[in-house]
């Protein structure tokens, strides 16, 4: 019977909690199928952990796995960038949906370009606006780290930003 209630309690978290963790696996991931098996694994852990997690802070619980994840994933490959999608045919920018999709994709692509702490700290702190210590907390690492990867990785991005803005105006 502890089985079922156990299984129940983690079928609702998991119905709960699963769009906003793969959210975060895309951002972290910049890839669909990579995000969901991020994800999985995720829960994995934190079925296994259940009875030690099984409170309000289950989700930053499975959060921290994911950046653990992806953290030990981006350690065992060499970094390398998301090659653009060459099958897509070239849009305008005439529709400002289509202008926002673009950036948010072009943030992505980008994010992945980041070394290794930057692209969490700055998906926890400004996606999903949690406090610099619930970041820490969740990243396993210092509020001053915190701070650190979080403004470099967004110096970072402003500037390939600045960057490809550039590049489009000078192609236009």
């Amino acid at each position: 019977m502890r089985t079922a209630v156990r299984d129940a309690e983690f079928s609702a978290f998991m119905r709960a909690s699963s769009p906003s963790l793969l959210r975060t696996a895309w951002l972290l991931t910049a890839d669909a199928e990579a995000a969901q098996e991020l994800v999985q694994a995720a829960l994995v852990k934190t079925y296994v952990a259940w009875p030690r997690v099984r409170t309000e802070e289950a989700v930053a619980y499975a959060r921290r796995i994911l950046v653990n994840e992806r953290t030990d994933a981006w350690r065992r490959r060499t970094r390398e960038a998301p090659a653009p999608d060459a099958g897509l045919p070239e849009t305008g920018r005439s529709d400002p949906a289509l202008a926002r999709i673009e950036v948010r994709d072009e943030l992505v692509h980008l994010l992945q370009l980041l070394p290794q702490r930057q692209p969490a700290a700055v998906v926890l702190r400004h996606y999903h606006d949690l406090s610099e210590a619930q970041t820490a907390e969740a990243m396993g690492i210092s509020v001053g780290a915190v701070k650190s990867a979080t403004s470099r990785g967004l110096a970072t991005l402003r500037a390939a930003l600045a960057t490809n803005r550039t590049a489009e105006g000078s192609r236009s």
